[in-house]
């Protein structure tokens, strides 16, 4: 896998989101996305389209209400010779103030002719913020 330009991608994919930038995000969507969410226990699948939506309304609360993004690269490892995930944690800093909670995304790259494209996420809303401490003590 070619990991220096999955790093460069990944990195500019980060950076589109905290620039709440639509139009340099969706540079990243590819046409046949496929997501899945779980928001309070009930599961919803969507794809590019719904997906597009849901960034708009996002960034457009994040601009409106002056807040900024916090984006917190959990991992990023290869899954196939041209396949990589990010899991990336998000919430919103409003006031200097993070939200209680944020949402954990499981995001697949893959490599095509134009770049990489995220093809497949898996979300979980809801999630409490606890830094980089990813130890399993409940």
């Amino acid at each position: 896998m070619d990991s220096q330009s999955f790093r460069v991608a990944l990195d500019a994919f980060i950076q589109a989101w905290e620039n709440s930038s639509l139009i340099e995000l969706e540079t990243f969507i590819s046409a046949d996305y496929q997501a899945r969410e779980v928001r309070d226990g009930d599961i919803e699948a969507f794809g590019y389209e719904e997906s597009v939506e849901g960034w708009k309304q996002g960034f457009a609360y994040v601009k409106g209400q002056q807040a900024e993004w916090d984006i917190r690269e959990m991992s990023a490892f290869p899954l196939k010779e041209d396949e990589a995930m990010a899991i990336l944690y998000a919430t919103i800093v409003q006031n200097g103030k993070p939200m209680e909670t944020g949402n954990m995304f499981f995001d697949t790259f893959k490599k095509r002719e134009e770049g990489w494209e995220l093809v497949r996420s898996y979300i979980e809303t809801g999630v409490r913020d606890r830094g980089t401490d990813l130890n399993l003590d409940f």
